[in-house]
């Protein structure tokens, strides 16, 4: 009896198998390179965001089906996210969607779930994440990393002179602006810029 069983079962966990990959591969897509790419074309982060996806799939897949436990997968996913995370720095936008791609792939991999939950938990991050970043949401400000070849002596004495400065050189009404990096030795400076258009 067990023995005619068998394949079916076996169909049976394959089938839901493909079906959590196909779920994840899609949200995947539709979350990186429907959305991210083509708003702020950071190809880098792009590929790791997607290469990340498909490993914390494979990973917590594995360990979803060897009984190990959830909260050991979720300390997992956090230790693999902050390694690669600090390994420089980053805005918070592509944080966010770092992590939403991540994000992805353990609601995907997690075993326990049905496939209608996976799929619709999926479908509310993709548009959650359409809806909050959509340009029209946010319309009158944007951002640019910009990489000054001097450093301003009033990058961090005087804000207003320097928000000042970067509107005269970039034209446009700058709000504000954060640093993140100063190399005195090459004298360059790299600034992410938000200002209103």
């Amino acid at each position: 009896m067990n023995e005619f069983n068998f394949p079916f079962a076996l169909d049976g966990i394959v089938a839901t198998m493909v079906a959590r990959i196909a779920i994840d591969v899609v949200a995947m897509l539709l979350l990186i390179y429907g959305l991210y790419y083509r708003r702020y074309r950071d190809k880098e982060l792009v590929t790791a965001a997607a290469l990340f996806n498909i490993f914390i799939f494979a990973v917590l897949t594995v360990l979803s089906a060897v009984e190990f436990g959830i909260a050991a997968g979720f300390g997992l996913f956090a230790i693999l996210a902050l390694f690669t995370l600090r390994s420089e720095p980053i805005s918070k936008t592509e944080i966010t969607y770092f992590f939403g791609s991540v994000a992805v792939a353990v609601i995907c991999s997690v075993q326990g779930t049905t496939i209608p939950f996976v799929a619709g938990v999926a479908t509310l991050t993709l548009v959650g994440a359409w809806a909050l970043d959509h340009p029209r949401v946010l319309r009158s400000v944007d951002g640019v990393k910009v990489t000054l070849d001097k450093i301003d002596g009033h990058a961090l004495s005087d804000p207003a002179v320097m928000r000042r400065e970067l509107a005269q050189r970039l034209g446009v009404d700058v709000m504000s602006y954060q640093i993140t990096a100063l190399d005195y030795i090459t004298d360059m400076a790299k600034i992410n810029v938000y200002y209103r258009k």
